[in-house]
């Protein structure tokens, strides 16, 4: 058995859960997302177990992760297309489950299965679901269903948000779950011809809307959620606030948390 946090840093994550919560309540955001779950939290990895429990203890709007499918068609979750040498892909669950190949926290590499059972305990918090995929169709052919039927088969459906580099994949989620969000990662296309193909979020390095920061307000414009990922950094964090991003997505949830709290009640003055 794993203990991701000991009472002190429970203590701090209890606090940190009222915090975000305070955030949250003020709809329609900025609320935080945890970036490969809570990874930093005592006894978690990026994409651990402990790690989307770690977020559900923090109180994040969401936990994001992500999966891959392997050679023989299951579906794990692991932010590359390798996991200790072995192409995900190519490489049967059998193998990847091996007891000798784990995570830095000791864990197994979990199954989405495994995943969304976990998260169960959290079931205010959004499943931020990554699928990774290069845009191959025969891939993605076995990927996506698979994909709606573990979230369908789980009854989170209403707890997912789809996000996606592939083009292609955000394009087929949005249609096979029209009424969930599907965010698009690359940040190569302008909000309004994406809301043309169906998918209604963006979802984009924040340096993106550095460069385009009219990106925000057309995205809103056309009823569109923005989220701003991977933003760590204080200034950063504060910048993408200033453009009125609805989420961030970052690996220092405590922090971000502190900063939306602080900007609400300095722009309340």
């Amino acid at each position: 058995m794993i203990i991701f946090v000991n009472m002190k840093h429970f203590t701090l994550l209890m606090l940190a859960f009222m915090m975000v919560s305070a955030c949250n309540d003020a709809a329609p955001g900025p609320q935080v997302i945890a970036h490969r779950g809570f990874w930093k939290a005592e006894g978690a990895a990026q994409n651990s177990i402990a790690a989307i429990r770690a977020a559900g203890l923090f109180g994040a709007y969401g936990s994001e992760f992500d999966v891959n499918l392997t050679g023989d068609g299951q579906l794990v979750v692991n932010h590359d297309f390798t996991y200790h040498g072995l192409t995900i892909a190519d490489t049967t669950y059998a193998a990847l489950r091996d007891p000798s190949l784990r995570l830095s926290n000791g864990e197994i590499i979990p199954s989405l299965d495994e995943y969304l059972d976990a998260s169960a305990e959290f079931p205010e918090m959004k499943l931020i679901f990554e699928l990774k995929s290069k845009g191959e169709p025969a891939y993605e052919a076995i990927a996506l269903p698979a994909c709606v039927e573990a979230i369908e088969r789980h009854g989170v459906r209403d707890r997912v948000e789809f996000i996606s580099f592939s083009l292609s994949a955000c394009k087929e989620f949005a249609r096979l779950m029209p009424q969930n969000r599907v965010e698009y990662l690359g940040g190569d296309i302008a909000p309004k011809e994406l809301h043309g193909m169906g998918i209604n979020g963006i979802d984009y390095h924040f340096s993106v809307f550095d460069k385009n920061p009219g990106w925000v307000e057309e995205a809103h414009s056309l009823g569109m959620i923005v989220n701003a990922w991977t933003v760590n950094e204080e200034a950063d964090i504060l910048r993408m606030l200033e453009l009125g991003v609805d989420h961030i997505t970052t690996n220092e949830p405590e922090l971000t948390a502190t900063l939306i709290e602080r900007f609400a009640s300095e722009r309340k003055k």
